[in-house]
C-alpha cells in the first residue's frame, strides 16, 4: 500500500465498504458508482474495486450469487457514465476484470460494450440496477430501460460469461403498435390472455402467440398484435415464423430416429458417417454433437440471403477451437449433424428432415427455407427497434445452417411437434433425450440432453431461439405431464420469461 493509503481495518466488511460508495455518491462527491468504488478501493492501496474485494474475501470464497451481482452493477455503472462528456470507455484489462476472456475474444464483446454505451448516451441506461430473478450464477435486471441478463461462471471470482441487453416496452414510442388486435383458436385460458397482454406492452412487442394445450389434450393458440406494420397486417395464429434454434430439436429427432433404425451409433465417431465435410477431431462422436460437447470452431456467418451449401460456408473440414466434453457453441456442431443426416440418407437435409419428422408429425406449416419468404407466403415480418422507439424491419436473412437455425414454423405445428416427438423413438431413446447429460458447468441447474435443454428444478425440457434480425421463439414440455408452452414473437429479443409466465400462471407455480 502507498504511505497516503487508507488501512483497512482488522475486521473489515464488504458491506460497509458498499455502503461508504453509496453514501459518497449521494453527497454528490461522485457521477457514478463504479467511480466510488474505485475511489474507495485506491484510497486503500488497491487499484481496483475488484482486488480491494479479494483482500476482504481473503481464503473464503466469495458467494457466487452476490459476486455475479457485484459484476453487473459495475458494468451497468461503469457504461451508465458514457452520458457524462468526459467519459471514456473500459479498457480491456479493466473489462477482463468482470467479464471471461472467452467473451472478450467475441465480435458481439464489442458490440454489447458500444451498444450499452449508446443506450447511455440517450438516456436509456441508468446507473441503478433492480433484480428480478436471480437463481445460481443467474440474474435478470432492470436499468433503465433496460431488460439485462446475465450469467456468471462457476468458478470465483465468478465473472461474467456475457450479456443480454434490451429495451423494454417504455421505450417503444411506435403508435402503430397501439390498441393491437387478437385471434384466438380453441379454448384459451383467461391466465393466457392476461399474461399477453400484460407482456406485449411490457416487453415491448410487435405481436406474440401463446399457444398449448388444455388438460384434455386440446390445442390452443392465442396471437396478440402485428404480423406487420408497413402496411399493417393482424397477427394470426397461423402465421409462421423463424424459430432459429428451435430447430436443433427437428435435427435431433431425425438423427435419434436413425440411430433406432440401427443407420448410425451414437457413441461412434460422426466421420464414419460424414462424406460431404469431415471434422478435424476424428474422436468427435455423434453423442458429442447432440449435446454440444464437441469443441468444434464457430462457424463464420449464421444467416445470409440464401442458404449456401454447407461446404462453401464451412469448408470441407470442420476445425476444433474447443475443448471436446466442454459445453459450449450449437451451430457448428448441428452443421455437421445436417450433413449427417444428408450423407446417411442421400437426401438434401430439408427433405430428409421433413420425412423423418415434420411429415410424420402433421407439420404441415413447416419448412427450412432458402429465402426469405414473400408477405402472401404467412410469414411475419420481423422487427427491430431503432434508437426513436420505432419499429423497424429486420433484415431480409434466412439462416445459413437450417440444421442449426432454419426452420419456419406455426404455433399449431411446434405444439404437434412437443406433443408427439416421442413417439417417434423407442421410449428408453426418448427418455435419455431428456436426461441431463452435460452441464455447462458444476452446479447449473440447466442440463443439454440429446438435443434438449432440461431444467430439473423447474421440471422441464426445453429450446429457445433468438438472434438480433427480428424474431424468437419458445418451446417448454413439462416432463411430468407432457404439458407444452409456446410462445413466439416477431422481436429478437429472447421470449423465454414470457412463456415461463404462461407456465407459472397454468400451474401456480
Amino acid at each position: 500500500m502507498s504511505e497516503s493509503s487508507r488501512s483497512l481495518p482488522d475486521r473489515p466488511s464488504l458491506r460497509f465498504l458498499r455502503l461508504e460508495a453509496r453514501r459518497r455518491l449521494a453527497a454528490g462527491e461522485f457521477t457514478a458508482l463504479w467511480e466510488a468504488y474505485l475511489a474507495i478501493a485506491r484510497e486503500h492501496g488497491f487499484s481496483s474495486w475488484t482486488a480491494l474485494k479479494q483482500q476482504v474475501v481473503g481464503d473464503s470464497r466469495p458467494d457466487p450469487d452476490e459476486a455475479v451481482l457485484d459484476h453487473l452493477s459495475w458494468v451497468v455503472s461503469r457504461l451508465a457514465g458514457a452520458s457524462q462528456p468526459d467519459w471514456e470507455p473500459p479498457a480491456e484489462q479493466e473489462l477482463a476484470e468482470h467479464f471471461e476472456q472467452s467473451f472478450l475474444d467475441r465480435p458481439a464483446a464489442g458490440q454489447l460494450i458500444e451498444g450499452l454505451s449508446t443506450m447511455a448516451r440517450t438516456g436509456r441506461l441508468r446507473d441503478e440496477v433492480t433484480v428480478i430473478t436471480q437463481r445460481a450464477r443467474f440474474i435478470r435486471a432492470q436499468a433503465g430501460d433496460l431488460r439485462i441478463e446475465t450469467a456468471g461462471t462457476n468458478e470465483p471470482p465468478h465473472r461474467l460469461r456475457g450479456i443480454l441487453a434490451h429495451r423494454v416496452g417504455k421505450s417503444v414510442t411506435d403508435t402503430r403498435v397501439a390498441a393491437p388486435p387478437a385471434d384466438v383458436a380453441g379454448n384459451v385460458p383467461q391466465a393466457v390472455v392476461s399474461v399477453a397482454e400484460q407482456a406485449l406492452g411490457e416487453v415491448g412487442l410487435p405481436g406474440l402467440v401463446l399457444a398449448g394445450v388444455d388438460d384434455h389434450g386440446k390445442p390452443w393458440a392465442m396471437a396478440r398484435g402485428w404480423a406487420r406494420l408497413d402496411p399493417k397486417e393482424p397477427l394470426s395464429t397461423t402465421h409462421r415464423f423463424p424459430v432459429y434454434a428451435v430447430s436443433t430439436l427437428i435435427t435431433a429427432t431425425a438423427v435419434l430416429r436413425l440411430a433406432a433404425d440401427g443407420r448410425l451409433d451414437l457413441d461412434r465417431p460422426a466421420n464414419d458417417h460424414l462424406r460431404a465435410i469431415r471434422l478435424a477431431n476424428g474422436d468427435i462422436t455423434v453423442r458429442d454433437l447432440l449435446t454440444r460437447t464437441d469443441g468444434l470452431a464457430p462457424l463464420p456467418e449464421a444467416l445470409a440471403e440464401t442458404v449456401p451449401g454447407l461446404a462453401e460456408l464451412t469448408g470441407p473440414v470442420l476445425a476444433s477451437s474447443g475443448v471436446r466434453g466442454s459445453v459450449a457453441g450449437f451451430i457448428s456442431g448441428y452443421a455437421a449433424l445436417g450433413a449427417l443426416i444428408a450423407d446417411i440418407t442421400g437426401s438434401p437435409y430439408p427433405q430428409a428432415a421433413a420425412r423423418l419428422v415434420l411429415d410424420p408429425l402433421g407439420m404441415t406449416g413447416s419448412s427450412f427455407l432458402e429465402r426469405w419468404p414473400a408477405a402472401d407466403e404467412r410469414a411475419v415480418g420481423c422487427h427491430m427497434l431503432d434508437t426513436s422507439g420505432a419499429f423497424v424491419p429486420a433484415p431480409a436473412k434466412v439462416a445459413t445452417v437450417p440444421a442449426a437455425l432454419g426452420l419456419w414454423t406455426t404455433a399449431a405445428d411446434l405444439v404437434r411437434f412437443g406433443l408427439g416427438w416421442s413417439s417417434l423413438l423407442p421410449a428408453p431413446l426418448a427418455e435419455e433425450a431428456t436426461r441431463p447429460l452435460a452441464r455447462p458447468s458444476a452446479g447449473w441447474q440447466v442440463g443439454i440432453g440429446l438435443g434438449w435443454l432440461i431444467n430439473e428444478s423447474r421440471g422441464v425440457a426445453a429450446a429457445s431461439g433468438g438472434v438480433p434480425h427480428g424474431a424468437a421463439a419458445s418451446l417448454i414440455v413439462k416432463l411430468d405431464n407432457g404439458k407444452v408452452h409456446i410462445a413466439l414473437t416477431n422481436r429478437g429479443i429472447p421470449i423465454d420469461e414470457v412463456n415461463g409466465r404462461v407456465l407459472d400462471a397454468l400451474t401456480g407455480s
